[in-house]
């Protein structure tokens, strides 16, 4: 019987690289998405795929998961996205509790809805953010959704570890995708500066002058499905290209 991942956001830019992946190594994918046209153009364009119709931003999507689920899950990944609202000085604070919502909430959604398909070495990953330990005046959704997610992954990896299943986070750096693109913008038009310079200003904050790439954060999850992967439990995985500059 094929082995399931369950990945939400599959259409994004990162869900569709790590859905790309994780079919190379012989996993069958639930792809959740809102779109239901845009997870069967996913399908068609690389096979394998269960398209999966939710909205994890609610609890109706734990029984529309559950009921695509037909095999053990070997992984999920909740890659979904959080709307950009600017810094914390401005940003609407119903946009801040909807960042947790869909980070959160719907890891949780998630988690729920393939309980009782997991087994010994399944893994729990979700996709948070370098702002989730590196807070900015500028990302307010992404630094909220992103520092409340380790806590709970953490909180996952304790509640989980008698049954040998585990709990991780990737944490990448900024990435060259249309969302960091909304991010730069509203960093330019509080810093009254163009959306190319504050570009190169946030390519420059990392030691290697590069944005993280969605196929390396697709390259981070599938290491998590080695059984070595055990002892990372209830860590988060930075890829940051070198931007962090706390310790540890």
């Amino acid at each position: 019987m094929d082995k399931l991942a369950v990945i939400a956001g599959a259409s994004g830019e990162f869900g569709r690289e790590i859905t790309k992946k994780l079919v190379a190594r012989g996993l069958k994918i639930v792809a959740v998405g809102r779109n239901l046209e845009e997870l069967q153009k996913l399908g068609a364009e690389i096979g394998n795929i269960i398209p999966c119709k939710a909205d994890l931003s609610k609890d109706s999507s734990i029984e529309i998961i559950k009921s695509a689920c037909n095999a053990p899950v070997k992984i999920i990944v909740n890659s979904a996205g959080v709307p950009v609202a600017g810094g914390v000085m401005d940003a609407d604070i119903a946009a801040m509790s909807e960042a947790v919502n869909i980070k959160v909430g719907g890891f949780l959604r998630m988690v729920r809805a393939v309980d009782s398909r997991l087994e010994k070495h399944s893994r729990l990953v979700a996709i948070g953010g370098h702002y989730g330990l590196e807070p900015t005046a500028y990302a307010a959704t992404a630094g909220v959704g992103n520092a409340a997610l380790i806590n709970v992954s953490r909180q996952l990896s304790l509640a989980y570890g008698a049954r040998g299943i585990t709990s991780h986070i990737i944490a990448p750096g900024p990435a060259d995708t249309p969302r960091l693109r909304n991010v730069a913008k509203a960093r330019a038009e509080r810093d009254g500066q163009t959306l190319e310079e504050v570009l190169e200003i946030m390519a420059s904050e990392s030691s290697l002058g590069a944005f993280t790439t969605p196929s390396q954060v697709a390259w981070a999850v599938s290491l998590l499905l080695d059984e070595e992967a055990d002892a990372m439990t209830g860590s988060t995985i930075m890829l940051d290209s070198g931007r962090r500059k706390g310790l540890p």
